[in-house]
């Protein structure tokens, strides 16, 4: 599967669905940018159940904004619409591969009970 252009329409409907999404947050000036491109393809190609998104900040500003993107390339990864990686850095191929199978292997019950139990003591 090709990289899907992700922008302010699309983007919500993406992460939010179930399975894993890993979106890269790019800009055509950026070198390290560019270096990561290949590696983000190759992966979307050898890993087809997974979606693999990019968002153009420069075309897409106010949802890097709302990500609170201040450096690129920054790949985020969700899964089960759940944000669970975020960090900006272009990757080698084989840490993006370890990133995939971190992905795969979380225990998303684990997950969400770490989320509810941290809600619940920022409330209190």
């Amino acid at each position: 599967m090709a990289t899907e252009k992700l922008s302010s329409d699309t983007f919500e409907g993406v992460v939010s669905r179930e399975g894993i999404v890993f979106v890269d947050f790019w800009a055509a000036w950026c070198g390290p940018c560019r270096a990561f491109a290949p590696a983000f393809e190759r992966a979307s190609e050898q890993h087809p159940d997974i979606v693999f998104g990019k968002v153009d900040t420069e075309a897409e500003q106010q949802l890097a904004a709302e990500f609170r993107i201040t450096s690129i390339p920054t790949l985020m990864v969700f899964r089960d619409g759940i944000t669970v990686y975020a960090q900006p850095g272009a990757l080698a191929p084989a840490q993006l591969d370890q990133l995939i199978q971190g992905a795969r292997d979380l225990d998303m019950d684990d997950v969400r009970r770490r989320i509810t139990e941290r809600d619940t003591q920022t409330v209190s």
